[in-house]
């Protein structure tokens, strides 16, 4: 079995894998496939905002592919916190035979609304130290993207059909580009500050480290925003695993 942590598996790359699947499965201004015929959305779940989450990812290589599952406490519990602590990586490859495993979390939505199709729609669960997950996808890398990984305030191109809702009034958290191009926070993660909260979000320019060029801000929302995600999305993390979509 390989070591976890192998030099093909940063956890950056791996936290990226989380967008893959769809975090669980933008008018109204529309998001960035707006252009896109709007997609026959087969499942909604609403209230999420400063939902807490806690995903799980464990996979195995074969020859050159890396094939990971992702697992996502969304809609089955809020990932207790005593479960969740003493939750191990080693646990989890030792019963599953993976060659390595991420914790993804804990993570809170900053969305309203999530509308899904496609393959991010399923039943299958399983438990993780007595927290119990749906699969949400099962995601597969070639060599090359093993190996590169991810960078923070970089966008990766997504496979997902996905409607993330903002609710008139609802406060929104944005990441601008140099070129303009305006990325909208999705969940928030206390990953890397573990005292992060919903409230610290408005000054959150304060704890981040932006490239040159980089600006955040927050708004209330006068209208409605749906960010639509019709088979591709462009995501990004922030340094503090923060995790953005673009518009």
């Amino acid at each position: 079995m390989a070591k976890i942590g192998s030099t093909f598996f940063t956890a950056e790359l791996l936290l990226l894998l989380f967008f893959s699947w769809l975090n669980f499965w933008a008018p109204a201004a529309f998001g960035q496939s707006h252009l896109q015929n709007r997609p026959e959305f087969e499942m909604s779940v609403s209230n999420l905002r400063n939902q807490r989450y806690c995903e799980v990812l464990y996979g195995k290589r074969n020859w050159l592919i890396l094939e990971v599952k992702v697992y996502n406490t969304q809609g089955l519990n809020l990932c207790p916190e005593v479960q969740w602590k003493v939750l191990t990586k080693d646990t989890i490859a030792k019963a599953n035979d993976a060659s390595f495993v991420l914790l993804n979390g804990p993570r809170y939505w900053t969305m309203d609304e999530i509308q899904a199709a496609g393959n991010t729609v399923n039943n299958v669960k399983e438990s993780f130290g007595g927290i119990e997950m749906n699969l949400r996808a099962i995601v597969k890398l070639g060599l090359f993207k093993q190996l590169i990984g991810s960078k923070q305030y970089n966008p990766n191109e997504i496979t997902r059909t996905t409607n993330f809702i903002y609710k008139a009034g609802a406060t929104v958290y944005e990441l601008v580009s140099p070129s303009g191009e305006v990325y909208v926070m999705q969940s928030y993660s206390q990953i890397v500050n573990p005292t992060l909260s919903i409230k610290d979000l408005s000054t959150l320019d304060q704890q981040l480290k932006m490239p040159t060029g980089w600006s955040y801000k927050s708004r209330v929302l006068e209208n409605e925003l749906s960010l639509i995600a019709n088979g591709t999305a462009y995501v990004l993390q922030d340094n503090l695993s923060n995790s953005y979509q673009r518009r």
